[in-house]
């Protein structure tokens, strides 16, 4: 009994005390390290795309995690190598300051099978067969037949019987999609 009513005034005590941490915040003071800020995405992604100038790589997306866990998405029109990969992480961090604020720090590439953040990665793959699911819920699968800043159009198979014939013949439709209507796409892997 007594262990359970200790471990509550435990609790409590905590709770008094991140409290007390948070209102010295508000005046002023300084919070423990367990309330540092998580470093600033927009800081990252400037590091990112001020390195990657100087390379046929773009960046996709920066993430930052609890625990100030940096993810760095980059990716490239033919493909992404290790050196690229080692060379922005070495840059961002010389530019970030371990002392000022912890952190972990992950660089790689777009995975072949992950969707497409970014319109740069829908026009490279303009040709390839991809799978693309609305916002609305509509799957559907085909080749991307071109991309631009308003959106994609993809070429459908479709099974359709034409009057007076007995057998349905395959058609290919083009249809046409805004990226805003446009859940995720990404590539079809097929092995043959």
């Amino acid at each position: 009994m007594f262990a359970k009513y200790n471990f509550l005034f435990c609790k409590i005590i905590d709770f008094l005390y991140i409290c007390s941490r948070l209102k010295d915040e508000e005046e002023g003071e300084t919070s423990p390290f367990f309330f540092k800020g998580m470093i600033d995405r927009e800081i990252v992604a400037h590091l990112a795309e001020e390195q990657l100038a100087f390379s046929d790589c773009y960046l996709v997306d920066v993430t930052i995690k609890p625990g100030n866990l940096i993810e760095v998405e980059i990716d490239h029109d033919k493909a992404v190598g290790i050196d690229n990969c080692v060379a922005l992480s070495r840059y961002i961090e010389e530019r970030l300051d371990r002392d000022v604020e912890d952190y972990a720090l992950e660089v790689g590439s777009s995975g072949i099978g992950t969707p497409f953040k970014i319109v740069r990665q829908y026009r490279k793959n303009v040709g390839n067969e991809v799978e693309v699911l609305l916002n609305n819920g509509m799957k559907m699968s085909g080749v991307l037949q071109s991309a631009d800043d308003a959106g994609i159009s993809i070429a459908l198979s479709v099974q359709v019987k034409p009057e007076g014939k007995k057998r349905k013949e395959t058609i290919r439709e083009v249809h046409s999609y805004p990226y805003e209507n446009i859940k995720y796409a990404k590539n079809i892997i097929r092995f043959t």
